[in-house]
């Protein structure tokens, strides 16, 4: 129980540590596209080998499969009603596909030294809306990352990779709050009950569920490899790519390496 505390404290220490800067500092923009990309390099390690390998063993391939659709279905829905939140007169429909922005909710611009924040941003909606997004995203990937620590499986990658996601999002969000005017006591308090939310998930995730059924078990491993992968497809690589360009594959590339080296500790 002690290692899943200190598991869960130390992926959801990102999420402070991410609102702190973003209250204090801003960082240019290709920087943060850096740290998006890098982050889903290594999300890609943690959903194939961390959350739907494990479903697939625990409960087979068709609950593993309902489980990641089902985790892809919810988030993208949720995702787009946030989205909606975050910029109520934008639509897509009416644009060209190579005129369509990343997404409203993790607006970089409110955290990047080189650009102004968007009237999302300092409506607050966009960073309330990440929040929002981080919290939905983090308690499947959480509660997976106690189970795979009880069942002696090293969870590294799996932890990595969270952290790695978490910092930039809070860091983007805090930035988003900021730009409103929020104070930063308030901002650090709204991220602090997300981390200690999610810390909860890891120990949830290593005690009752642990001693679950298998096939029981699988479900929320391929749920969160579910929400993974919309949440790469629907905002951390889109956003990347629009403010890092290219070389944003590098970036996901070398994620992908760490925290495939990781999973193999």
């Amino acid at each position: 129980m002690m290692a899943s505390l200190w598991f869960g404290l130390i992926a959801s220490s990102a999420l402070v540590i991410g609102a702190l800067i973003g209250v204090r500092f801003e960082l240019p923009k290709r920087l943060l596209a850096i740290l998006l990309s890098f982050a889903a390099g290594s999300l890609i390690t943690a959903l194939a080998f961390e959350l739907f390998e494990d479903a697939y063993q625990q409960g087979g391939i068709v609950r593993a499969a309902v489980g990641l659709l089902a985790g892809a279905i919810v988030f993208t829905a949720l995702s787009a009603f946030l989205d909606r939140l975050a910029q109520p007169g934008r639509t897509s429909k009416s644009k060209p596909a190579d005129e369509v922005q990343g997404s409203p909710k993790l607006d970089t611009d409110a955290a990047a030294s080189d650009r102004a924040a968007t009237s999302a941003s300092t409506r607050g909606a966009a960073g309330m809306a990440l929040l929002a997004a981080v919290t939905l995203d983090g308690v499947p990937e959480n509660v997976a990352l106690g189970i795979s620590l009880e069942e002696g499986s090293g969870g590294l990658a799996l932890l990595a990779a969270i952290f790695v996601s978490n910092f930039p999002e809070a860091l983007v969000g805090a930035s988003s709050m900021r730009s409103q005017g929020r104070k930063a006591g308030s901002i650090m308090l709204l991220w602090s009950v997300c981390a200690v939310l999610l810390v909860a998930a890891v120990v949830l995730g290593a005690g009752p569920l642990s001693s679950a059924e298998p096939a029981t078990i699988s479900l929320p491993l391929a749920f969160a490899a579910g929400a993974v992968i919309a949440s790469l497809a629907d905002t951390l690589m889109p956003e990347a790519y629009e403010h890092g360009g290219p070389a944003v594959a590098l970036s996901t590339a070398a994620g992908f390496v760490l925290s495939f080296t990781l999973s193999l500790v």
